[in-house]
């Protein structure tokens, strides 16, 4: 596996910025055959380069991994405050999980380039936190690193968890927020959970603005009225405007949802959707950017049959579980809308999946999923671990959460009701602190040597490790 960092560049605020990329195995289980790009970008603050080279040699690593699935590393025009508050401590690796940003892409032409549908689903099962974990583990050695912390956010959170479950021994401290996936279950117990807390979050948006639930019920009468089209020409039905729910899934874009259903109707008349809406729904409902997110994401809870109540099959979850929740149909009076529930209406009318359902079909329909945690092994946890669990999260239910936290040995929960699955974005400075201070431990500030696996990372002062609490 090849690794080559660039030149290191600066931000405007003085961080400073070097690129990494890796060759690593499409299957590490077969390291000689097809090859990925890895791409990651190395973050030094100005605070902390200002300490001079030497001092910034001895610095530990965070890992930093992104939500999804399909989501790219945080390309920040200024830090984030949880990166302002990492900076100070931790040389941050913001890595572009596999298949995302400048990694090798998995888009629709990637994926329809693999040949018909079945090649395409199998495919599509290397890009799963199994792969991702054993990617950062083949940068961690690239780096010369013995071991490194790790934050995970939301989907990266259950990734931390398989990488609690695989390679304990590299992890100083593993740090995760809005993240604690179920590690055995059925994704049913997912979406019977999600629907539920969306259902609360709906009757909280419009018992806070109620005129929006009399706009949302004009343009849901409209649609079933009339054909309307957006931007890239697919139409708008009544499930894929419920999909504006996904607004609804934090703090700092919650209110956007007023703002733009204000906008819903052409000042030209009372029956025209304006231009300006059209656009906005566009721009929230597009899986263009992100085709991953729509394939991938019940497959982020298969398992094998003996951990899901005898099923290996997700099976379309969220549209099966949705008939249980008659509030959330599409012909409902007024139907609530939804989060991150993805149904095959949604791949079939959007123009980049659609010629991707049936791949979508014949994953939702995988018996043999690999395990993707090692419950015994986090029985016996013995890596400092803290998760900031959302207690009205409509994304990852506190209930299961706290099911998960309880399996994982020595996990401390920062349990709040003040934030939602954005909370990182949110009051990011200080969720961080919280949870470093919940896993920190006295250790001196001394350099462990690491064995010399890549001369040019050690000779930059990667190849040593030391902890700064």
């Amino acid at each position: 596996m090849h690794h080559t960092p660039s030149p290191a560049r600066t931000l405007l605020d003085g961080t400073r910025l070097v690129e990494h990329r890796l060759q690593v195995p499409l299957d590490h289980a077969d390291p000689g055959a097809e090859q990925l790009q890895l791409f990651a970008r190395e973050f030094v603050s100005a605070e902390a380069a200002e300490r001079g080279p030497e001092q910034v040699s001895r610095m530990p690593w965070l890992l930093y991994l992104q939500g999804g699935p399909g989501g790219k590393g945080v390309r920040p025009a200024r830090l984030p405050s949880w990166m302002q508050e990492a900076g100070r401590r931790f040389r941050i690796l913001m890595l572009d999980q596999r298949g995302t940003g400048l990694s090798t892409p998995l888009t629709r032409h990637h994926v329809l380039r693999r040949g018909r549908p079945a090649e395409q689903a199998a495919h599509l099962r290397h890009f799963r936190a199994d792969s991702i974990v054993r990617d950062a583990e083949a940068f961690r050695r690239h780096l010369g690193l013995r071991s490194w912390s790790v934050l995970g956010q939301s989907f990266g959170g259950f990734c931390t968890l398989t990488y609690l479950s695989a390679f304990p021994e590299s992890l100083d401290r593993a740090l995760i927020t809005g993240g604690l996936a179920p590690l055995t279950g059925h994704a049913d117990q997912v979406y019977r959970a999600t629907y539920t807390k969306m259902a609360a979050r709906n009757r909280e948006h419009f018992s806070r603005f109620p005129e929006d639930r009399e706009r949302l019920d004009e343009v849901v009468d409209h649609l079933r009225r009339h054909e309307v089209r957006l931007p890239d020409g697919s139409p708008l039905t009544v499930p894929r405007l419920q999909m504006l729910g996904m607004l609804l899934g934090g703090n700092t874009r919650a209110d956007l949802l007023h703002f733009l259903l204000e906008e819903a109707f052409d000042a030209a008349g009372p029956d025209v959707l304006s231009d300006t809406f059209l656009s906005a729904v566009h721009q929230q409902i597009s899986f263009a950017a992100a085709p991953m997110y729509a394939l991938m994401h019940e497959s982020i809870y298969g398992q094998p049959a003996d951990l899901t109540e005898g099923r290996g099959a997700t099976g379309w979850a969220a549209e099966r579980i949705l008939e249980e929740h008659p509030e959330f149909s599409p012909a409902a009076a007024s139907p609530l809308l939804t989060g991150e529930m993805i149904l095959r209406h949604h791949v079939a009318l959007d123009p980049v999946l659609a010629p991707l359902a049936d791949a979508a079909d014949r994953l939702a329909a995988v018996e043999d999923w690999t395990p993707l945690y090692d419950t015994d092994r986090l029985a016996r946890n013995t890596v400092p671990a803290a998760a900031a669990v959302y207690r009205d999260d409509v994304y990852v239910a506190r209930e299961l959460s706290l099911e998960t936290a309880a399996q994982v040995a020595g996990l401390s929960v920062w349990e709040t009701a003040e934030h939602h699955h954005d909370g990182l974005h949110d009051d990011g400075a200080r969720i961080l602190r919280e949870l470093l201070h919940r896993t920190d431990a006295p250790a001196p500030l001394v350099p462990s040597p690491v064995e010399d696996e890549n001369p040019a990372a050690t000779a930059d002062g990667r190849g040593v490790h030391a902890r700064i609490d």
